[in-house]
């Protein structure tokens, strides 16, 4: 059907600080928007240099075994090969890792997933490089492979990082447990027992992929004074630097780093794939190197989503106030750490959802194992925790014959509510009236392949492009979910931003220039740091400079933190230029101290006079200011009672979902997905809605389509877009969106991150509206057609599951 046209609703817009046009508030279109839709854009894949080689990569075909030798002769004898590296020439430092230093830059004497880097080949073709990759002869000795908890955990089990030293070792039960947060508050066991209704589930989460447009891929040239250029497609220039520099053996200065056209993230690029290959190839053979993956490669050469199981129990009173919860959440984290601590944090700290719950007792944990590398991935850890926690709600609100948006609404939290983590949300949470807004929509007309005209349209059917039926087993459902995200870092972890604003005339016009290490990776971000600067300095003319490493760091392009942090860093930058010009101007001319602004190219009193043009205060001086912004400290979560002040904002969405289930085929059609969130000011409210779409179509795939499926042995079985299916146009709904403005006071401009959100509650409202129209328990993710359909008692599946 695709996206049918639903203006926003924006509500309680405050007024822009500011009267330039393009500025904070407005709907400023994305000047790298019209190059992505006509192909224009260059991307890191394009890159180019008219010397370079191609650097390709052998990885290992089994999850864990033991290289007893590798004899790279057959691929050094190819004409055009320039170089082969394996372990054995690693210059310096032979790990690095996001959190904790786990993973080899190639795989020595072990490996431990299917698709592990083991050697590289630079060539001068990329046919030849992959040639000569084949020719490399390792010898494995296969090992048993860890695949879940049971054997994860198994007295004598493997274990996969011996001699462990990092932070979380200390407090887990074992070695190839990755890091485990339990959250403690009240009394269960009291709660438990005072109880009238009690319900439980086990519920499981698939794999997901990123799915991120451009594969990985970069340039890496070396430099004449011994460093190294590396042109990347990366979330975080600068946590790529900590990582590089160390690894090539070199000082900070000799690498340096700049951001290359990036087609998407979602978690996917924080952590290093092809950075430290391709930079060790060019400084090996001196020439440029690049690097990229191609499809069925970065199935292997990137992390995932973190699958999970996780157990819940509710209980309630007879009107239907939450007492207390229980749940265990276990996360792959697969064969590395990668960001899996964190993960871990928000899913214990956010694992009962956006509700009021007196007694809580959560455990999460993240495990080891020979699977695919697991890490950040768009809601980052919440995803997994609202799915269970949304599917318990429906549970019990059946359990008590309530209407499942009243159930909510009456455990909703609100502003001054206690998380379970004892902080106290001090900043407006409207979940009630979020899940009001969804629940008032009216609902899209029932059968609408029959009203088309001029005729039945079979391509609103469930399955209609295919023509695989015609109506005759189609019933709809209605389901409704509400999550909580985070945003920003947490825990503890100095999150800061730097800007870097430069205030000059050119051409006899004002023009600032803003200088930031900030990854765009489609978020806008550019975008919005140009709103920012015109809002602040009056100015018409704001440049971008490109992302690199020559400014400070920018922190990471995810947990819905960049428009929060560089935002409010360039926005402090600003602030502070515009300080400098007024105090000019009050040095030459004697202008009041108070009640001055920069409007329009000019400098206005508080009565509307203009006092002077922007151009003439500034005359040939610059002024050029670089500042970093922090937000409010926060602290480590308890790590045994899960208590403390561990994030600095939450964000709050709802969905309302209805499908329509073709009964005798197992297919499901989404017919509206509609959304409410609050995003406490919508800077750009185009790209709002824009991010709330994106995120909402991310956990439909995730409801019913998504997967990466891995075996019991470890190998993944589907790494391609022929057989891992994400939802295109045809699978995505109309989609209406509310978008409240209700401001953070601790934010700039009172802004609430938005690009997760959406994500955690569009996945449990699909898989909802399908159990409130086949009733199917549906505990896992995703929703296949086999759950949906009676396979006879000998099929040996669980249609439930």
């Amino acid at each position: 059907m695709g996206v049918t046209p639903a203006p926003a609703r924006l509500t309680q817009r405050g007024d822009t600080t500011g009267n330039a046009t393009g500025g904070v508030g407005e709907s400023t279109p994305r000047p790298d928007g019209i190059l992505k839709v006509t192909g224009e854009f260059a991307f890191s894949s394009d890159l180019w240099h008219e010397d370079m080689l191609w650097g390709h990569t052998l990885r290992s075909p089994h999850p864990h075994a033991r290289i007893t030798e590798i004899d790279t002769s057959a691929a050094l004898a190819l004409p055009g090969v320039h170089a082969v590296l394996t372990a054995a020439d690693l210059p310096a430092t032979t790990t690095y890792g996001l959190e904790i230093q786990d993973q080899p830059v190639l795989a020595g004497d072990l490996v431990r997933y299917e698709g592990e880097p083991v050697a590289l080949v630079a060539a001068d073709h990329p046919e030849t490089a992959r040639r000569a990759a084949a020719r490399i002869r390792v010898d494995y000795a296969e090992l048993p492979a860890v695949t879940d908890e049971a054997t994860a955990t198994a007295p004598g089990a493997p274990v996969l990082h011996p001699g462990r030293t990092d932070r979380h070792a200390a407090h887990v039960a074992h070695p190839n447990i990755v890091h485990r947060q339990p959250v403690v508050t009240g009394d269960v066991a009291r709660a438990a027992a005072a109880a009238d209704v009690v319900v439980t589930g086990t519920y499981e989460v698939g794999m997901q992929d990123q799915a991120f447009l451009g594969p990985e891929s970069g340039l890496a040239v070396p430099a004449d004074d011994g460093g190294v250029d590396l042109y990347i497609a990366t979330q975080w220039l600068h946590v790529d630097h900590r990582q590089l520099a160390p690894v090539l053996g070199l000082p900070p200065e000799k690498v340096r780093l700049t951001l290359a056209g990036v087609g998407g993230a979602f978690g996917a690029r924080e952590d290093l794939s092809m950075q430290a290959h391709a930079c060790l190839l060019a400084l090996r053979t001196a020439r440029p190197v690049k690097i990229v993956y191609n499809r069925h490669e970065s199935f292997f050469g990137h992390v995932h989503r973190h699958p999970a199981r996780l157990t819940y129990e509710h209980g309630a009173t007879r009107d239907g106030k939450l007492l207390y919860v229980r749940a265990r959440i276990v996360l792959d984290g697969g064969a590395y750490a990668s960001s899996s601590p964190a993960v871990v944090g928000n899913a214990a700290s956010l694992g009962v959802g956006p509700y009021e719950v007196p007694n809580a007792e959560i455990e999460a944990l993240a495990l080891y194992t020979n699977n695919p590398p697991c890490g950040a991935m768009r809601g980052f850890g919440a995803v997994q925790a609202c799915f269970a926690y949304e599917a318990q709600m429906d549970k019990l609100a059946a359990a008590l014959d309530l209407d499942p948006v009243e159930l909510r609404r009456r455990n909703a939290m609100s502003q001054g509510s206690t998380m379970p983590t004892g902080q106290v949300v001090d900043s407006p949470a409207p979940v009630a009236e979020l899940l009001r807004r969804v629940k008032d929509r009216p609902l899209p007309p029932e059968r609408q392949w029959e009203r088309a005209a001029p005729g039945p349209d079979i391509r609103a059917l469930p399955g209609g492009l295919s023509n695989a039926g015609h109506g005759e087993g189609v019933v709809r459902g209605v389901g409704y979910a509400v999550g909580i995200k985070n945003v920003g870092f947490s825990e503890g972890f100095d999150d800061y931003s730097t800007a870097r604003v430069r205030l000059a005339v050119t051409g006899g016009e004002p023009v600032a220039t803003v200088h930031t290490a900030m990854a765009e990776v489609g978020q806008g971000g550019v975008t919005v740091h140009a709103q920012i600067a015109r809002t602040e300095l009056g100015v018409t003319q704001v440049a971008i400079l490109p992302a690199d490493t020559s400014v400070g760091s920018a922190g990471s392009t995810s947990a819905s933190r960049q428009t929060y942090m560089t935002g409010g860093a360039v926005k402090q930058a600003c602030e502070a230029v515009r300080a400098e010009v007024l105090r000019r101007g009050r040095e030459r001319h004697g202008w009041p101290a108070e009640g001055l602004r920069l409007v329009g190219g000019k400098v206005v009193a508080a009565d509307g006079e203009v006092l002077a043009a922007l151009a003439d205060v500034l005359g040939t001086d610059a002024i050029d200011l670089e500042l970093e912004f922090r937000h409010r400290p926060t602290q480590p979560f308890d790590l045994v009672t899960g208590q403390g002040f561990g994030h600095v904002q939450y964000s709050f969405c709802a969905h309302r979902a209805v499908v329509e289930v073709d009964t005798e085929l197992g297919l499901v059609k989404v017919v509206e997905l509609a959304a409410a969130q609050d995003v406490g000011k919508a800077v750009n409210p185009g790209s709002v809605v824009g991010q709330i779409h994106g995120g909402s179509v991310q956990g439909l795939g995730l409801a019913v389509l998504e997967e990466i499926v891995v075996g019991d042995d470890g190998r993944i079985r589907n790494p391609s877009f022929t057989d891992y299916l994400i939802p295109t146009i045809l699978d995505t709904p109309s989609m209406p969106v509310d978008v409240l403005e209700l401001a953070d006071e601790h934010a700039p401009y009172g802004l609430r991150g938005v690009g997760e959100a959406p994500t955690l509650s569009s996945t449990p409202a699909v898989v909802a509206a399908i159990r409130q129209a086949t009733g199917r328990a549906l505990r896992r993710v995703p929703v296949r057609p086999e759950h949906l359909i009676d396979l006879g008692p000998d099929s040996g599946r669980d249609p439930d599951r």
